[in-house]
């Protein structure tokens, strides 16, 4: 039986079109081969694959975290201004850092070595350079640029730590690092009611999570070298009783030199103590409010009223809320008041107050913007508001009010 003409034709068509298409798979298959089998094909992956990887040396960082030892710094710069002239009419700054009335300013560039394994021996070494390193300088040291702001050896046992050396207060909500503040000026209990560092050693005991207990011994208020003879002692408990609260309270007690420079026998001594506690109140996760209180006094102080030796006295306390909008901003609302109630720590018997209000903008974790826009008020004439002062009548060029403006940007390592 034969097939119709046209099937056969289709069955060759189909036929002849199955060769070519083998034709071309095996031509593809060989052009493949010659590529593959050419010679420099793929002498460079090959060569790579060959070749030994490079060992990458350990950077600093990582030859530091793997011995235990932390190295971590900061910058601190800004701008700010100032009402008046920064002084009061006794002529004591009336401002811790922010002193210059109208200035841009490097307030610190810290950096800081550490090791403080939790048993066996460690240190610390803190150094300060900028603008404030003169303002916290210890008493009798040369006044620059730079400072040694803590520098000590450590021993920790258990629940026990022993510190020896130079280190920084109990004392105070606000601290010297400004990484750790959530303000561009600091508070006048900083500045006015409390120390800034001590020389000496200091046991602290961890009774448990919940409560810290701390005893030292010091040269005194910002000495690195004393006084005189006596020493400082210091007294300090911490409590947490839950995440939501912390107390702190610290007090201080020992003779310390009013005046006349930074030696033994130098100047009038007396015995000088503080009480100093800090609250802090953790609401949410974004809203905390903190509380600090300060009472003081100082012996054999000469009165600014009849001349008399007496007991100057000076109390205060700042409030602090601080909400954290985002990841990004913070809102922060600081008021606080003062009773110098002899003048002995700002020339002038006065009662100050201030409020101040900060908005941070943080757009990395390394770096920190504040503005800051703040207002200062006395019961008296306190602030020295122009040049006036010095060359006009009495009472010309003073005013009981202070205004001021600071932009702060700081850069975290």
């Amino acid at each position: 039986m034969h097939m119709p003409v046209t099937r056969v034709l289709s069955l060759r068509f189909e036929q002849v079109r199955d060769v070519n298409c083998l034709r071309l798979a095996l031509w593809g298959a060989l052009l493949c081969l010659f590529a593959l089998s050419a010679p420099g094909a793929h002498a460079d992956e090959a060569a790579k694959s060959a070749e030994p990887a490079k060992p990458t040396a350990p950077s600093l960082t990582d030859v530091l975290t793997a011995s235990g030892i932390d190295l971590h710094g900061y910058l601190d710069t800004a701008y700010s201004y100032l009402s008046g002239t920064g002084i009061f009419r006794s002529g004591v700054a009336d401002r811790v850092f922010d002193t210059e009335p109208n200035a841009f300013n490097l307030h610190q560039a810290a950096l800081t070595v550490d090791y403080q394994p939790k048993e066996g021996f460690g240190g610390l070494v803190n150094l300060t350079a900028g603008r404030d390193a003169r303002v916290i300088a210890s008493a009798g040291e040369a006044t620059s640029n730079f400072d040694v702001t803590q520098a000590f050896v450590q021993y920790a046992h258990g629940p026990l730590t022993i510190i020896g050396g130079k280190f920084v207060t109990l004392a105070g909500a606000e601290v010297i690092n400004s990484t750790q503040d959530t303000t561009y000026s600091r508070s006048i209990l900083f500045g006015y009611a409390i120390p800034f560092s001590h020389t000496g050693a200091r046991l602290t005991y961890a009774a448990s999570d919940q409560l810290s207990l701390i005893v030292g011994v010091n040269n005194g208020w910002d000495q690195l070298q004393d006084a005189n003879k006596q020493k400082t002692a210091e007294l300090g408990v911490s409590y947490t009783p839950s995440k939501m609260f912390s107390l702190a309270v610290q007090g201080y007690s020992g003779v310390e030199q009013l005046s006349g420079g930074a030696f033994i026998g130098a100047g009038t001594h007396g015995v000088r103590s503080l009480v100093d506690a800090v609250g802090t109140c953790t609401a949410t996760s974004q809203l905390t409010f903190i509380l600090n209180v300060d009472w003081g006094q100082q012996e054999n102080f000469t009165s600014l009223v009849d001349g008399t030796s007496i007991k100057a006295k000076w109390d205060g306390a700042a409030g602090y809320a601080n909400y954290q909008v985002n990841d990004q901003w913070r809102l922060s609302v600081r008021a606080e008041y003062f009773d110098d109630k002899d003048g002995y720590r700002t020339g002038v018997i006065q009662k100050w107050k201030e409020a101040t209000l900060t908005l941070a903008y943080l757009p990395t974790k390394f770096i920190e913007i504040r503005g800051e826009v703040r207002g200062d008020k006395s019961d008296s004439s306190a602030f020295v508001k122009d040049t006036s002062f010095f060359s006009g009548p009495p009472g010309a060029g003073i005013t009981d009010n202070q205004t001021s403006i600071g932009l702060e940007a700081v850069y975290k390592f």
